[in-house]
């Protein structure tokens, strides 16, 4: 083994006749969270980041990301080895098309990447060659073993529907449709359709493997047999087959001459290629279980609203404590005492993605994760980031709070963004829209107040959350660039704005909001509103009265009020005085 793991990959590329290569941060299920076996953008390059690639040619490389990790992949990457890029601004595609020479062969692994994904970077004219065996996987000598935590049944009291019900439904879904079967890559629409869970990657609670359901409702799974034991099997009943994943390829082969919906955006490429080999057709659609657990059915809208009032507890008990902590603790010391909080639960089952921590000047890196090597302390007068959630048995939690750590007065600056954040987050929270209606279109609502300022923000302004699930769920999500999927009731969506100055300080508020019909009198059509899970404080110190309005500040204040009648009463006496303090009506 060289020093360089991009030296043993290029060494690689050449003896597998490959003039290129695309590594990708994903794994066989295309998840944002992937077990350490399949961590291979990190291996290679040092970015951890939960979106990005890497594409390498003979002479230069890059490493691509997002707006929310720019200052990440500066500090986690070696310039000497690795160019920089933004994956929207020049796409990997685009910069492979222009450094790549004419006929370059561009090597990608089929399980790794959609067909989207894949055709974009055909479309730009690169000559794309599937590979039999990942070339970093060849030089990677002490890769981590592939997971193997059992999967449980996830009862129906959490649930609120049982497996055979959800089957049938989308089996339903599929003879409408005329198809004859859907192959479910997603470890999360598994999960879901069968009531099971898991602990093969870190804060999600998926069982890893794929299923094949059919249009009868049958439904054949793929996952280490290991992995499930006596009471899980007896929990799936006979209509659901169990097989190793090795059986895969033969059962897609008996799909011949079947029609076949694949999820073109979720699901690898090898599914749909290997299915046309075998002279299955290949029906483009999205996967069919996405909407159905997106919409959660009234047991876990229920089991939501009990996560979050048990998270607000253990979080309006951190911040009391932080309010007198600054100067003696750190940014992990205190990432780690609100686990500590939220961990005194019995419903608790883990942290539902890394606590943000970022004091100061690192709460301007978006998906800032602190380390010992970067963590300092949380010192007096500077604004703190932290940005946290939860996985409790009946629900999934996620809340980002701003808070000025004192005594001092907050600069006017502050005040002026963070105040323009909060309006956003207001005006999102408090808006009636029309069914049909997508999260691309109510993006600009939480933006306004900072757009009048000249002020942006670099994310999504809200994502999907599911239900003892993935924190970060489809298809819905509030971003210019997401898909237009109309939202619908029962989603649980994040409404998280945001302001960022570099080198200084990040503002991000965050509540949950449950989609709700709204009871509009002489309305012509179905309207929806939001029905606001997260209870906690924002920071008064930090919020300019006067560029609220009369309706802001009405929306605030009875916010508060809510916080204080419903979590006050489960807490001590110096936390409940410091919450009623923090929750004072700024009206009058």
């Amino acid at each position: 083994m060289s020093a360089s793991p991009l030296s043993d990959l290029r060494a690689e590329l050449a003896r597998q006749g490959l003039d290129g290569f695309i590594v990708p941060r994903a794994d066989e299920h295309l998840g944002e969270y992937v077990p350490a076996s399949a961590e291979r953008l990190a291996w290679l390059t040092g970015f951890t980041g939960s979106a990005g690639l890497a594409a390498i040619l003979p002479d230069r490389a890059a490493v691509f990301s997002d707006g929310r990790y720019t200052l990440q992949l500066e500090v986690q990457t070696d310039p000497a080895l690795w160019e920089r890029r933004h994956l929207l601004d020049e796409p990997p595609f685009t910069w492979l098309a222009s450094h790549a020479g004419k006929g370059a062969r561009i090597g990608y692994d089929p399980l790794l990447i959609s067909e989207e994904g894949l055709q974009r970077y055909s479309d730009a004219g690169l000559t794309m060659v599937a590979v039999t065996r990942n070339p970093v996987d060849a030089v990677w000598t002490d890769r981590p073993a592939p997971p193997a935590a059992p999967a449980v049944p996830h009862p129906l009291g959490h649930a609120g529907r049982d497996s055979a019900e959800k089957r049938a439904g989308i089996a339903e879904t599929l003879r409408s449709a005329q198809q004859d079967a859907a192959i479910l890559t997603d470890p999360a629409a598994i999960a879901w359709l069968l009531n099971i869970r898991g602990a093969d990657v870190p804060y999600t609670p998926f069982a890893l493997g794929f299923a094949i359901l059919h249009a009868d409702a049958g439904c054949e799974l793929f996952m280490d047999p290991r992995k499930l034991p006596e009471a899980t099997r007896a929990h799936l009943g006979n209509a659901v087959s169990v097989a190793d994943r090795a059986a895969l390829p033969a059962a897609l082969g008996r799909l011949a001459g079947r029609r076949v919906r694949v999820d073109p955006a979720t699901a690898p490429v090898w599914f749909a290629q290997t299915l046309r080999a075998s002279g299955a057709e290949v029906i483009p659609g999205m996967d069919p279980c996405l909407l159905p657990k997106a919409c959660k059915n009234p047991t876990e809208q229920q089991g939501a609203r009990d996560a979050h009032h048990r998270d607000a507890i253990a979080v309006c008990r951190f911040l009391h404590w932080l309010d007198t902590a600054a100067g003696r603790e750190t940014e992990i010391s205190a990432a780690e005492r609100l686990l500590a909080f939220r961990a005194g639960n019995p419903a608790f089952r883990g942290e539902s993605f890394p606590a943000i921590s970022g004091a100061g000047e690192h709460g301007a890196i978006i998906h800032y994760r602190v380390t010992p090597a970067t963590d300092r302390p949380i010192r007096p007068d500077e604004p703190y980031l932290i940005d946290s959630g939860a996985q409790y048995a009946d629900g999934t939690t996620d809340i980002t709070r701003t808070v000025w750590t004192g005594p001092g007065t907050p600069p006017a600056e502050l005040r002026d963004r963070v105040t323009r954040v909060l309006k956003g987050h207001i005006a999102l929270a408090t808006l009636v829209f029309p069914q049909g209606v997508a999260g691309p279109h109510l993006d600009a609502f939480a933006r306004s107040a900072l757009w009048r300022a000249g002020l942006d923000y670099d994310h999504g302004t809200g994502h999907g959350v599911g239900s003892y699930l993935s924190v970060h769920e489809g298809p819905v999500s509030i971003s210019r660039a997401a898909k237009p999927v109309a939202i619908a009731a029962g989603m649980i969506l994040s409404n998280e704005p945001g302001f960022y100055a570099p080198g200084e300080y990040g503002i991000r508020l965050e509540n949950l909001v449950l989609v709700q019909p709204a009871e509009l009198p002489g309305a012509k059509k179905p309207f929806l509103r939001f029905e606001t899970l997260t209870l906690a404080p924002f920071d008064r110190r930090l919020i300019d009265r006067d560029l609220l309005t009369a309706e802001e500040i009405l929306w605030l204040d009875t916010y508060h009020a809510y916080v204080v009648a419903t979590v006050g009463p489960h807490l001590d006496p110096a936390p409940r005085a410091w919450l009623q303090a923090a929750c004072a009506a700024l009206a009058g």
